[in-house]
């Protein structure tokens, strides 16, 4: 189970496995989903191996739907994934599932059936503009769908100011987004910006918006400003700084293990 409110300052390290295209999607290599597990399952177990605290599956389709709706073979895709990993580590390595752009029941569905722990919703509240469409939230439904497939125990991180959402129509800050997914529902919230002192600036407020909720911070993060950014923060979603320098979807331990010292650093 993943847990945001560790002792001694614990700082929660998710790492990202990005899945090449998978079936029921228009731009998958047929034959290709047996190697794709494997990928996803060797990287998992050296984020394992290195001592981070879980794992994020994310789907990267290259082109997405903008419905809480996914295909049913990418669904059942991920499914395999989020299983595998969860037998592989012997179930004490938390596992997330977010399939883009915004499928949140989808991936409620999989971590629910599969032995995932949590997962990341792009726009719980709100609606956000994107390459594939305006995303519209619907936090009713998906607190119906939560309950009904008893799923109460899956953590829902939701984003707030990120890569993938940023608040559309009117003026509302990250603060308040931020608030606002409580109410509907989330665990723990998500953030990022390419400016430093923009996203502590942005933490701070959301502590005061929305007192206790866990900030996680969602991109922009490496091994040189790891320590300042996650003094401020909870946890971090890792992906790209840990990737290999030869350009492939697997992961350099050594990365993994620099960024993991920095932030066990941190901890009293």
């Amino acid at each position: 189970m993943l847990n945001f409110q560790a002792e001694n300052g614990h700082k929660t390290i998710l790492g990202m496995i990005h899945l090449p295209p998978l079936p029921g999607t228009p731009y998958h290599e047929p034959g290709s989903f047996p190697r794709i597990l494997d990928e996803a399952v060797a990287a998992a177990r050296l984020l394992h191996g290195c001592g981070a605290d879980g794992c994020l599956v994310q789907t990267v389709d290259r082109v997405y739907g903008a419905a809480d709706s996914a295909d049913p073979a990418r669904t059942v895709a991920v499914g395999l994934v989020v299983r595998a990993i969860a037998d592989a580590t012997d179930g004490r390595f938390p596992v997330g599932a977010q399939l883009m752009r915004n499928a949140i029941s989808p991936s409620l569905a999989v971590a629910r059936v599969a032995g995932g722990s949590f997962i990341r919703a792009s726009a719980l509240v709100g609606a956000t503009l994107t390459a594939s469409g305006l995303v519209e939230a619907d936090p009713l439904a998906v607190a119906e769908y939560r309950t009904r497939i008893d799923a109460a125990d899956i953590k829902i991180i939701a984003d707030v100011h990120t890569m993938h959402y940023s608040w559309f129509g009117g003026q509302k800050s990250p603060a308040e987004v931020a608030a606002a997914a409580r109410q509907a529902g989330a665990d723990a919230v998500a953030l990022c910006h390419r400016q430093e002192h923009e996203v502590i600036e942005m933490i701070h407020a959301t502590r005061r918006a929305a007192p206790g909720v866990p900030v996680i911070l969602a991109g922009y993060t490496d091994q040189d400003n790891a320590a300042r950014l996650l003094a401020a923060a909870d946890g971090a979603f890792v992906g790209s700084c840990l990737k290999s320098t030869d350009g492939s979807t697997g992961l350099d331990k050594e990365k993994v293990r620099r960024y993991l010292g920095v932030a066990r650093g941190l901890e009293r």
